[in-house]
């Protein structure tokens, strides 16, 4: 299991963010808007009777290319429907009246990439990309009866532009200059494909081919037929002709492969319309109803029945505010949409919808004004009637716009984009103002037809103001002038919506604005440069300094409260920045010294290098002449001289290979159709693939892969169609295994990890993860150190010490996902052990590293010397010493920190976050814009935007980040303690803070939830599984799953909740918690707490569900964790909290349990079997009391066989790991076997004939026995004839082997019932061992003596009552259960036997004898005692001297005589628990002369006796 952390970094200036597509959710209100850039921005909407806001809390990343289209799905299969949903409505511009009870959000980009975001949390629970021969999506539509499966439209045309219907540019040359193109453009190919959301695999294959109408432009699903259970995908083209092609209900026939393909066969509504439309070029978009179609065209609306060519009705635009408004001559309408409302007018027989029917419609316009119609048909009759409008927005003439409507509930919401900037890239800023659809009284009787706004929403104002980054940095004073401009100056909406000139023109200057952004990350330790490219052309490289101090192993480090940022600001471009890349120099440059170097490439067409150290411009480049977009450098184990070098990729198709060494370009490889979007570098196969789109062809555009040859620049083959994506896939997927962590891109570049396609850790073979080659030396990292501080003046340090990284994991992970957005995913299992030692001892180990020696220079390599990836030169390893444990433990120190230090929630506890920054040094990242957020699949990741109000408007939506955060911060404080004890207060305080405190700040933050904190109680890390369980028992009474929780839970924890924390409170809670348990405890029964049976159906339904919910995608699980995971829960519940959850949970879990434990499952069999064993006598044991011998069978069989290696298995891992099978043995074994004595000792004697005789069932049977010995002595002591009959059977000479096996053990578990069990004696001397009857009749009492030479019973002593024997006991009878024989003891010479019974007060001497006779004669008829002493009682004896006794002296003598009178009454069974329970195991016998014994009991003396 993953546990990753999110941290995110934002730039001065608000990111650009130009809407293409929008959906929302009603419950909760959520507006979702995708950007041109591929950015998802994700908004909340708070209503209240005053004022109505939206604003945005989070983006998500995980798409490089625009959206395409959003959609509302629901990931959970069919009919079941997760607990944590409420109802979702869809609302879009094609289908809004599809209304979900569960839901998510799916996105699409034009590049073929589908993301699936969860609703509560925000993270992506999947992310796949489209093969290659579906196009390029652009439509999503929901499937109405089953909105788990969706079906996208897909087209091949190249410049195919995102759905008019979403977004309207005010230049009205753009459209129709595209329609007359693609009139010139043959018929494009067409692809629409049903989609499963829930793995986003391709479940059928709809339409494949040439559509007999044009340009896919529309798409809907629509119910069609007399039934309308059959769903057809509705097609309609950009003149307004349709095609309807069926969907077929098996739609898991059909896989990715496109076998089976659809064609449509329906001719219905082709041709619709079509003169009139094509001729005025006037269709705009289209809408759906029921059967009920709307064309939209720019001067009316025309309404027609699906499937016929009859028009019910029309509403022209001609004479409205839509031509006459404001006198826009160019305005005409661009869009619109049936309305869902809930009026009780509203009515639609779908039988009858051709003939009666009532909707609201809207339209608007491209400046921004609305309609909303109410439309009807009643006899035949269509009535249109105006409901309510929206005024437009008035925007300056050189100001470019994009306006779309969308509803949410009772509101409808129009979403602007605007830019100010003519040259491109431009920023785009968005604005939402939410209208009001309910119509109120004017105070004139009258109906105002004006529609209300009730609230604004900006996108990127308020969290520029709450964060400190402002008050802190004189530079940016500037910035904040200018956006408390552009907040001023947002479109303010009136009747009119005017804006003047002069107030856009102070929206964001373009000074300020970031074209580009990159992490540079050191060593692959911690990120110490943040850089900027702007669009004004200046580069800013802002220096964290948590770093610094970490000089030398010797060196002590320096630690201050001192800003931790250092910003450096270079000019040399004269256009915006588009691309940045910084690398450490392998080699040397001729007639430079320069170490590190930044290049950077421009809209400028030139390509600038800069040296870090100093700052300073080494030279500028001019190959290109077109802007350089990307910056590609040499991936690891590039051999010299090629490891110094940068690939450059420009617009105008060129890709450059140039050398750092020698400042020029190398290479050309020129040629491209069009500008390689995607390249590759494969440094070890040097060669160089290139993807780019092919625009020559006169029909449709195709992919297109170039391979070039590094060294020589020639092009070694082209590929086209699918098979480029193909071998650009196996590019990359080898680039990542030869990569140090999986990764694409080498090195710290600006190119977008979403860019390129991401390969998880799982997919790499054992070979490359023991290849692993870059390694970091003490001096690389402290030379670094101080260049960051020193500009470039390397400290020395000890170069023989070698060091690195565990396995392939990456503590910290960075990555700029957009421009102006840094991101810093902290592993916490590789924040534990961040790095060890490593040490070379064979030879395979040196030719691995003299594998990638190469001379460098005048340098000759060392024998144990390598080059790292960033090309510092490696050393072998030395004998350790105590300077290079220090240096370690500082370096361990500062990822603590500064891992703590983004992460922590500031602001919140002012106490907590001074004793942070005193105690444990952490440094307040003040100087930044700092957001959380979440990591989700394949490198996607979700973004909260800046400001605490955002930040925990995630802890309040999302349980899984409260518990992966919490988990976080809690495993590093507990870490931290282990390393640095000075800071044990601090880090106390911060783990109270996140597992209590928090909780009682903010009551609304969700609990952590609990099957992602029990997926981590087995991580092997000790700071983790402490951290989790403690989570989980903090929150386990506020975070029951809702089908477990009992009736009166909920009521109890809003009571529990309503407290306070003041220690009277504490107590009564504390009080009440503990009257749950006494009362669950002695009131459970499953005839007196039974729940019906649907509720019973619904826990085993809940503890059976097997969909990958949104937590197992956080944590990268599989559906198998989803299910163990819900199985721990509820287990741990019913043992811990039984008061909580329902009565009978502990028997409909345990058997799940039971079967988990015998899975072997390396992740949750441990964990299983410890709570097995922890609520075993408790929980479990009236559930599975007879089942309890099968089940220690069945761990026995499990012990044989992975204890047993196979021939064919040598040298093989075993199937059980060791930490199951220690859980077994030492954990769930002993409490089976005190569960059930009787049946555990007939399950060992089983296993003494049906098992070898070396086999390792017998050990483990033996330890099981002491540990029973040790735990239950008083239960076993009625069967410990049994036990010492198996113990002696395990050292039987006749079997040499199992004696040989067992001998150690044997004698240990024997010793261990000798020290326990007073009524065992051993005589080594004589090697005698004699086992009385601990409890038994009066008259049927004995003890055996036993040969330990020949391991055989010799003897059989009478030890029953004699004759006249005075009952002590009053009414008691000679046959009931009491105990027979207290303490035995042998003489020292071991030829007599002395035994007391406190049943009597007597103590029997046996003369036992030693002659060979004897031994051989194996008469076993029962011997009668030699001598016969009865012992006074002594002071404070009681006739009932057991905890009886203690009751009769309480209830006085009448109490004491019904005491007895019930004992005599009781069965054979309950005499049995009687005697059980009042044994008494401290009685001792000890020999203090020849004949003379010594009486003890718990070591006090009671009498010493003359034999």
């Amino acid at each position: 299991m993953k546990c990753r952390s999110v941290a995110c970094i934002w730039s001065g200036t608000p990111p650009s963010h130009r809407v293409t597509a929008t959906a929302a959710l009603t419950h909760p209100p959520t507006l979702y808007t995708g950007g041109s850039d591929g950015s998802i921005l994700w908004w909340t909407f708070s209503d209240s009777d005053s004022d109505s806001k939206i604003k945005p809390i989070a983006m998500f990343c995980g798409h490089a290319a625009p959206i395409a289209d959003l959609a509302i799905c629901n990931p959970v299969s069919g009919d079941r429907k997760a607990e944590n949903f409420g109802n979702i409505g869809l609302n879009s511009s094609l289908d809004n009246n599809c209304s979900l009870d569960n839901g998510a959000l799916i996105s699409a980009c034009t590049d073929g990439v589908l993301c699936v975001w969860s609703r509560s949390s925000g993270h992506c629970r999947r992310r796949r990309k489209l093969p290659p021969w579906v196009g390029s999506p652009s439509i999503i539509c929901t499937l109405p009866s089953n909105p788990r499966y969706v079906c996208i439209g897909c087209c091949f045309i190249d410049s195919i532009q995102l759905s008019d219907r979403h977004s309207f540019d005010s230049i009205e040359g753009d459209v129709v200059s595209i329609d007359k193109e693609v009139q010139n453009r043959k018929p494009t190919k067409c692809t629409v494909v049903v989609v499963d959301t829930y793995g986003l695999t391709i479940v059928q294959t709809v339409f494949h081919g040439n559509l007999s109408i044009g340009l896919l432009k529309f798409m809907a699903v629509v119910q069609f037929g007399e039934d309308r259970e059959k769903h057809s995908a509705l097609l309609v083209d950009q003149f307004g002709r349709l095609q309807l092609v069926p969907i077929s209900k098996e739609s898991h026939q059909d896989g990715e492969g496109g076998n089976g393909l659809h064609k449509s066969t329906s001719k219905s509504g082709v041709a619709i319309l079509a003169d009139e439309l094509v001729e005025g070029g006037q269709f705009v978009s289209l809408a759906t109803c029921e059967n009920i179609i709307a064309f939209i065209l720019k001067d009316r609306c025309i309404f027609r029945l699906l499937g016929s060519d009859i028009t019910i009705g029309e509403i022209s635009f001609a004479d409205n505010l839509f031509s006459l408004e404001d006198n826009y001559t160019h305005s005409h309408v661009i869009g619109g949409m049936f309305l869902e409302s809930n009026d009780v007018e509203k009515t639609m027989n779908t039988k009858e919808a051709h003939e009666t029917f009532s909707e609201k419609f809207a339209v608007w316009n491209n400046r921004g004004s609305a309609i909303v119609y109410v439309i009807s048909r009643t006899n035949d009759e269509f009535k249109c009637e105006p409901y309510c409008e929206i005024p437009s927005v008035s925007y300056p003439t050189d100001i470019r716009y994009s306006i779309c409507f969308i509803q949410m509930n009772l509101y409808l919401l129009r979403i602007e984009s605007v830019c100010s900037h003519v040259e491109e890239p431009a920023p785009w800023r968005p604005y939402v103002t939410i209208w009001s659809l309910q119509q109120k009284n004017n105070g004139h009787g009258k109906l105002c037809q004006q529609s209300r706004m009730v609230g604004e929403g900006f996108s990127f104002v308020d969290w520029i103001d709450n964060s400190t980054l402002l008050n802190e940095i004189d530079s940016f004073s500037g910035e904040n002038a200018n956006l408390a401009c552009w907040k001023n100056t947002v479109p303010y909406s009136k009747n009119t919506h005017t804006i003047q000139a002069d107030e856009i023109d102070g929206v964001v200057h373009s000074e300020k604005v970031v074209s580009s952004s990159m992490v540079i990350s050191e060593n692959l330790y911690a990120p110490y440069a943040i850089v900027y490219g702007f669009f004004s052309g200046e580069i800013e490289v802002l220096r964290f300094d948590f770093f610094e101090g970490l000089d030398s192993p010797g060196a002590s480090p320096r630690l201050g409260v001192e800003s931790p940022v250092s910003r450096h600001c270079y000019s040399g471009h004269t256009g915006p920045v588009l691309c940045l890349a910084a690398h450490r120099m392998v080699g040397t440059a001729k007639g430079w010294s320069f170490n590190q170097v930044l290049i950077s490439g421009s809209m400028d067409c030139t390509i600038c290098i800069w040296d870090l150290g100093t700052g300073n411009l080494i030279t500028v480049m001019h190959h290109h002449v077109a802007p350089v977009r990307q910056i590609i450098l040499p991936p690891a184990r590039t051999e010299h001289p090629w490891s110094d070098c940068f690939l450059s990729v420009g617009e105008d198709a060129c890709i450059a290979l140039a050398s750092l060494e020698t400042l020029r370009v190398e290479r050309m490889y020129p040629g491209h159709p069009s500008y390689p979007a995607k390249v590759v570098w494969d440094g070890p196969r040097g060669y160089i693939a290139c993807l780019c789109r092919d625009h020559s062809r006169t029909s449709d555009s195709i992919d297109v892969l170039f391979i070039w040859d590094v060294k020589t620049g020639a092009r070694e083959r082209v590929l086209r169609g699918t098979a480029s994506h193909s071998m650009f896939d196996n590019f990359c997927k080898g680039i990542s295994m030869n990569s140090s962590f999986g990764a694409v891109l080498n090195g710290n570049t600006s190119v977008s990890s979403l860019l390129l396609p991401i390969h998880e850790d799982g997919n790499f073979s054992q070979s490359h993860l023991h290849n692993y080659e870059r390694r970091v030396t003490l001096s690389n990292i402290a030379s670094t150190s101080e260049t960051c501080v020193n500009n470039g003046n390397p400290g020395k340090l000890s170069p023989n010490t070698l060091f690195v990284l565990q396995s392939k994991k990456q503590p910290i992970k960075c990555s700029c996902p957009y421009p102006g957005i840094a991101t810093f995913s902290f592993d916490l299992a590789a924040l534990m052990f961040p790095c060890q030692k490593l040490d070379y001892t064979t030879k395979d180990s040196d030719k691995q590293e003299n594998i990638n020696i190469k001379e460098q220079g005048t340098e000759a390599p060392s024998p144990h010397g390598m080059t790292a990836d960033d090309g510092s030169d490696m050393h072998g390893s030395s004998p350790d010493n105590v300077e290079d444990h220090a240096w370690i433990k500082s370096l361990e120190e500062f990822l603590l920190r500064f891992s703590l230090s983004f992460l922590h929630l500031w602001s919140v506890d002012s106490e907590l976050d001074k004793l942070l920054i005193t105690d444990m040094k952490l440094k307040r990242p003040e100087n930044f814009i700092v957001a959380s957020g979440l990591q989700g699949e394949k490198g996607s990741l979700t973004l909260t935007f800046p400001g605490v109000r955002a930040i925990l408007e995630l802890w309040k939506t999302s349980s899984e980040f409260c518990a992966m955060r919490s988990l976080t911060m809690v495993s590093l404080a507990q870490r931290m303690v282990s390393l640095c004890h000075s800071t044990s207060a601090a880090s106390s305080a911060l783990s109270a803070f996140y597992t209590r405190n928090f909780a009682d700040k903010i009551p609304e933050i969700k609990p952590p939830l609990l099957q992602l904190l029990v997926s981590f109680w087995q991580n092997e890390s000790e700071h983790i599984r402490m951290a989790a369980r403690s989570l989980f028992h903090c929150a386990a009474s506020r975070a029951i799953p809702l089908p477990l929780c009992s009736r009166k839970a909920a009521g109890d924890a809003k009571f529990m909740r309503s407290l306070s924390t003041t220690e009277d409170d504490e107590h009564e809670i504390a009080k009440k918690e503990l009257t749950f348990k006494d009362g669950s405890d002695s009131d459970w029964s499953p005839e007196t707490h039974r729940i019906s049976q649907d509720e019973e159906s619904k826990v085993l339904a809940w503890l059976e569900s097997f969909e990958v919910q949104d937590w197992i995608s956080c944590v990268g699980g599989t559906s198998q964790d989803a299910m163990t995971s819900h199985i721990i829960v509820a287990a741990a519940l019913a043992i811990w909290y039984p008061s909580l959850v329902k009565p009978t949970l502990a028997a409909l879990v345990v058997h799940p349990l039971m079967k988990l434990v015998m899975a072997m499952n390396g992740k949750y069999s441990s964990t299983a079997a410890e709570l097995l064993a922890e609520g075993m006598e408790s929980t479990w044991k009236m559930c599975i009391g007879s089942e309890i011998p099968h089940l220690i069978g069945d761990i026995f069989f499990q012990i044989e066989c992975v204890s047993v290696p196979s021939p064919n298995s040598v040298g093989e891992h075993q199937a059980v790991p060791a930490s199951i099978r220690e859980t077994l043995v030492g954990t769930l074994l002993p409490s089976l076997a005190m569960a059930d004595i009787p049946g555990f000792l007939t399950v060992v004697e089983s296993q003494i004939w049906s098992t070898a005789s070396d086999s390792p069932v017998h050990l483990v049977s033996l330890k099981t026995i002491i540990r029973v010995v040790r735990g239950s002595p008083r239960s076993l002591a009625q069967y410990l004839d049994k036990v010492v009959n198996f113990i002696l059977q395990t050292i039987d000479p006749g079997n040499s082997v199992m004696r040989k096996t067992c001998l150690q053990s044997s004698m240990t578990a024997l010793k261990e019932v000798v020290r326990v069990f007073p009524m065992v004696a051993l005589n080594e001397a004589s090697t005698k061992l004699a086992v009385g009857d601990a409890m038994g009749e009066i008259n049927n009492a004995s003890i055996r003596v036993y040969d330990m030479q020949s391991v055989t019973k010799i003897k059989v002593l009478d030890a029953s009552g004699p004759p006249g024997l005075p009952s002590l006991l009053a009414g008691s009878s000679e046959t009931m259960v009491t105990t027979a024989i207290s303490a035995l003891s042998f003489s020292p010479d071991g030829e007599g036997l002395v035994a007391f019974s406190e049943n009597g007060l007597m103590i029997r001497w046996w003369s036992l004898g030693s002659v060979w006779w004897e031994k051989l004669s194996r008469n076993f008829v029962p011997v009668q005692c030699t001598k016969l002493i009865f012992v006074p009682p002594w002071e404070g004896f009681s006739s009932n001297s057991s905890r009886t006794s203690v009751m009769a002296s309480i209830m006085g003598h009448d109490g004491q005589a019904n005491l007895q009178e019930n004992a005599s009454s009781l069965s054979y069974a309950e005499s049995i628990k009687l005697v059980i329970l009042n044994l008494d195991l401290s009685y001792r016998l000890e020999w203090v002369g020849a004949r003379k014994v010594q009486l003890t009991r718990h070591g006090v003396e009671l009498g010493t006796f003359q034999l």
